[in-house]
């Protein structure tokens, strides 16, 4: 089984390159037909245009545009994606910087959606056939509409302004130590022995969690529940009525075993999704994050940076894609080919 998922893991990152090289060009041809000039943005207002065209030959923004990609993909294939126009950082060490808060932010979502989901999956499947299932459909639908941008303000304007239960914005109080090791705040935290510093994130993403988990449960919940009604009709669970069994352990021991595993694919798929669409409730919730840094790019036509978090989240798919084929292979025998 090892061999087998290391080389379905090989064959998906030897695909993957391709992949990233067309992405790649496609964001760099598309970055280079808008009607911004990198050089003329690079220097003080007051350029002439004498330095501005110094500038472009240093950048290289005078020569052909696939000698201009080439030169970029050298460059990024040994480390440097490129300056930040606005921020005079390289491009990559601000990625790598908030990289780190989106995942944790992303992997909160993904266990609150995966909670809701699975348990709203099984309450569908419990009241099937009763007078409360239209109910529970209707409300599962009202739940799909709902996309997270619109949860993140519903949460923020009831728990952070009616309530003031929870705080809304950054990823940790004020006044309060950050520290920088891993860059996973809740990780760093612990390890510096800093609890105080370690409630105070998981109360800053409560908010923003929740409204991602909340947006991407009600798939998950409406998948489960189909699957548990096609394997309801599957042979196996007359058999284990026919011994005996209740209902609960029919359910719990037979069906949900077999019924997870296409969730489990599309909670992978979910993820991928999930992850890239955490710009939007980044941006409400002042997350200091990936998303929050495009944003910023974009408003600043940063083209480098933009490209930069572009390829980056191509390349973080691509990894949970990958994982998810491999879960998937592990849990399910029938795909194992020897």
């Amino acid at each position: 089984m090892i061999a087998t998922v290391i080389t379905l893991i090989a064959r998906r990152l030897l695909a993957a390159i391709p992949i990233l090289l067309i992405v790649s060009a496609l964001l760099f041809c598309l970055l280079r037909t808008l009607p911004v000039d990198p050089a003329a943005m690079s220097l003080p207002p007051n350029a002439t245009i004498a330095e501005i065209e110094a500038k472009r030959r240093e950048m290289g923004l005078d020569r052909p545009l696939p000698e201009q990609y080439v030169i970029w993909l050298h460059g990024a294939l040994h480390g440097d994606l490129g300056q930040s126009i606005q921020l005079r950082r390289p491009a990559g060490s601000l990625v790598t910087a908030t990289l780190p808060a989106t995942i944790q932010l992303a992997v909160a979502a993904m266990v609150i959606a995966g909670a809701l989901g699975f348990g709203g999956g099984l309450l569908l499947f419990h009241l099937r056939g009763t007078m409360l299932e239209p109910v529970a459909d209707l409300v599962s639908i009202l739940l799909l509409s709902i996309p997270e941008f619109l949860w993140g303000l519903i949460l923020l304007f009831v728990f952070g302004v009616l309530l003031r239960a929870l705080p809304f914005t950054g990823e940790v109080a004020p006044g309060l130590p950050v520290p920088h090791i891993s860059g996973f705040l809740l990780i760093d935290s612990l390890l510096i022995g800093h609890p105080d510093v370690f409630y105070s994130a998981c109360r800053h993403l409560v908010l923003p969690a929740t409204a991602l988990g909340l947006a991407f449960s009600p798939t998950i919940m409406r998948v489960l529940r189909s699957s548990l009604f096609d394997v309801y009709h599957e042979e196996y669970i007359q058999q284990a009525r026919l011994r005996g069994l209740s209902e609960r352990q029919v359910l719990l021991g037979h069906a949900l075993k077999n019924a997870a595993l296409p969730t489990l694919t599309l909670a992978g798929v979910q993820f991928g999704i999930l992850f890239s669409g955490t710009l939007l409730v980044e941006v409400i919730y002042s997350y200091p994050g990936m998303g929050n840094l495009m944003v910023d790019a974009v408003r600043n036509a940063d083209l480098p940076l933009i490209q930069a978090i572009g390829l980056t989240y191509c390349i973080v798919v691509l990894l949970i894609n990958t994982a998810v084929d491999s879960l998937y292979l592990v849990l399910n025998p029938k795909l194992r080919v020897r």
